[in-house]
């Protein structure tokens, strides 16, 4: 039996060949314009932002559409806080804004124009850490790391919260002062997501932190 003649062309060949024919026949019929390249997105209105950034006074001239997450870090380098999901959802970003702990990727930079921010790079260094640092490496509340920063800041905000005595979802009695539990911490510290889940760890080092300064 004679084996099969191979063919002239290859499969390959083929297909490339073919994809120039239909291109060439779309841009010979009349009325058919040629696709064209989507234009390229402009730079919205400036603005310039003064921020104090973990006690340091920053002027910046930014687009008005620019997040307080990547004024931090594309514009301050501070690539401490964490580009997580940018939905805020995860609490990867979160930082300290004006006494409060914010999710850095849902708030725009010219919002905070005149305003102070604390970042994980603000609270300590590896020298001199903040408590919370050092509760989290004693009690090995991290394994990659990445929500670690935006983990501590949101703690930090937490023990502040519970000082001043503001409830919580699972706070029993809203006139009370609220009682450091487990089920408190873990309600408040809910919209910081460790994918790794430390999250036991977490609430232990947080937990020290927090009995020490009741």
């Amino acid at each position: 039996m004679d084996s099969p003649t191979p063919p002239l062309i290859s499969r390959r060949d083929a297909l490339i060949a073919g994809a120039a024919t239909a291109a060439a026949v779309s841009s010979s019929v009349p009325g058919t314009a040629a696709a064209q390249p989507a234009p390229l997105a402009t730079a919205g209105p400036q603005m310039k932002v003064s921020l104090t950034v973990n006690g340091q006074p920053h002027v910046l001239q930014l687009d008005t559409r620019t997040t307080l997450l990547d004024a931090l870090r594309e514009h301050l380098n501070l690539t401490g806080t964490k580009k997580g999901c940018d939905h805020g959802q995860c609490g990867a970003c979160t930082v300290i804004a004006d006494g409060r702990r914010i999710n850095a990727c849902l708030t725009l930079a010219v919002m905070h124009d005149g305003g102070q921010v604390t970042t994980i790079e603000g609270l300590g260094t590896p020298q001199h850490m903040h408590p919370l640092q050092a509760a989290f490496v004693k009690h090995d509340g991290y394994q990659c790391g990445y929500c670690t920063p935006g983990q501590i800041c949101s703690a930090v905000g937490v023990i502040d919260e519970v000082k001043r005595g503001i409830p919580s979802h699972v706070s029993a009695d809203l006139n009370a002062r609220p009682l450091l539990s487990a089920d408190e911490l873990r309600e408040r510290m809910s919209g910081n997501i460790c994918r790794c889940g430390a999250y036991t760890n977490i609430v232990d080092a947080i937990t020290e932190v927090a009995g020490s300064r009741a």
